[in-house]
């Protein structure tokens, strides 16, 4: 669900808290969709608007919600960077919000904290709606089941209506135990802190998730055919829709599960390659007869009192014919030695991963902590560790 950091998820809107949200092209669509909804309710509340009226009074409501989103968001990711987790963004699309936090908290109670923020919020504006639709509310009842099912008539209070109402829906829907909805970040949280294992609660949590995109499909079918009724088209797929968000999610978190099992094989002393030490203006011919003869599977550039200046790339000399290896020489094959391109040859797990995100790469410079060269590690062999995930 995330986007590369090079790459734009949308139109950028503001950055509260310092958090960049955007909005995604695909709001769009759940904006139509809303106004397109919630156009009969506004009509019956609001004859006096016409049709065209009330479809404004819709797309109205459509932005106030995704408003009330961005504030279910906002919430995760203000208690996430209380904790000191980076926040790389928002971005409102077609199903709601999401937030991208950057790493994982630490303990099984901040899980719990940052998870629950979002349908604490989320609850705690329908609670307020609810509070401001009493005092508005025109039939003289403040039975709150009898308010969430009779829209009240006017502006003001209708719209009001429409937004608690769906707060509450929303607050009560991320709370469904299973990932990648909220509820399923507080279950891997239970799960987390009673076997002291994260990576047994995310399985946990994830499998429930997908009982839970089942569950979505089936039961509203089921209460169809129950009744003898032909199940309603829009609602349908309105269903497996949603079904299919949590499905994804489910599943992605199992893969994540998957990776994180690795991390104790991630080790760059483990995975680096011999690097074989050449100055810029030697032919890639000797320069690979010299590599052979040493057993070493990387080459670095060194200028001429031996200090490394490039990492020669190795899909450059694979793509180089081998008749013109002759001619070319190895610091045309190579890329400049920026400092993020050098890591400590004692990074492992998450920590190896976090630096090589930093500044994507084909190959790095690993050294000891004298500055002293180790050796090579290829993104391809840290990629081969999770073959298979």
């Amino acid at each position: 669900m995330s986007t590369p950091a090079n790459q734009s998820p949308g139109f950028r809107i503001g950055s509260p808290f310092g958090i960049p949200v955007y909005v995604s092209p695909t709001w769009l669509i759940v904006a139509a969709f809303i106004t397109y909804a919630s156009q009969p309710v506004f009509a019956r509340s609001l004859p006096e608007y016409g049709v065209v009226g009330s479809y404004v009074v819709g797309l109205v409501f459509a932005v106030l919600l995704y408003a009330s989103v961005l504030l279910h968001e906002l919430a995760h990711c203000v208690v996430a960077k209380y904790y000191g987790l980076p926040v790389r963004r928002i971005t409102l699309y077609m199903l709601g919000g999401v937030s991208e936090i950057e790493r994982e908290p630490e303990t099984a109670g901040r899980e719990f904290n940052i998870a629950f923020a979002g349908p604490l919020l989320s609850l705690g504006l329908a609670v307020i709606g609810y509070a401001v639709s009493a005092a508005l509310f025109v039939e003289g009842s403040i039975n709150p089941l009898y308010m969430a099912t009779h829209p009240p008539d006017g502006l003001i209070p209708v719209l009001v209506w429409q937004l608690w109402t769906s707060n509450l829906i929303v607050g009560i829907f991320n709370l469904l135990p299973g990932l990648p909805l909220d509820g399923g970040r507080l279950l891997r949280a239970g799960v987390w802190k009673i076997t002291r294992d994260a990576i047994r609660g995310t399985v946990a949590a994830a499998w429930v998730g997908r009982t839970v995109a089942v569950i979505i499909v089936v039961v509203p079918l089921l209460l169809y055919v129950m009744a003898g009724q032909q199940p309603d088209l829009g609602n349908t797929l309105w269903s497996i829709l949603l079904a299919s968000f949590i499905w994804i999610g489910a599943s992605q978190s199992l893969k994540v599960a998957r990776v994180r099992t690795r991390l104790p094989h991630l080790r760059a002393r483990v995975l680096a390659r011999r690097a074989l030490p050449v100055t810029a203006e030697v032919p890639l011919s000797e320069a690979l007869r010299r590599a052979g003869d040493a057993g070493a599977g990387a080459m670095i550039v060194v200028d001429h009192d031996g200090r490394p200046v490039g990492i020669v790339n190795e899909a450059a000399i694979n793509a180089t014919p081998e008749q013109r290896r002759p001619w070319v020489n190895v610091g045309s094959l190579s890329r400049t030695l920026e400092p993020s391109l050098v890591l400590g040859a004692d990074l492992e797990g998450e920590s190896l991963l976090d630096a090589m995100r930093g500044t994507p790469a084909a190959e790095y410079l690993l050294v000891e902590q004298g500055g002293e060269i180790y050796g090579v590690l290829s993104t391809a062999d840290v990629n081969r560790v999770f073959t298979g995930v």
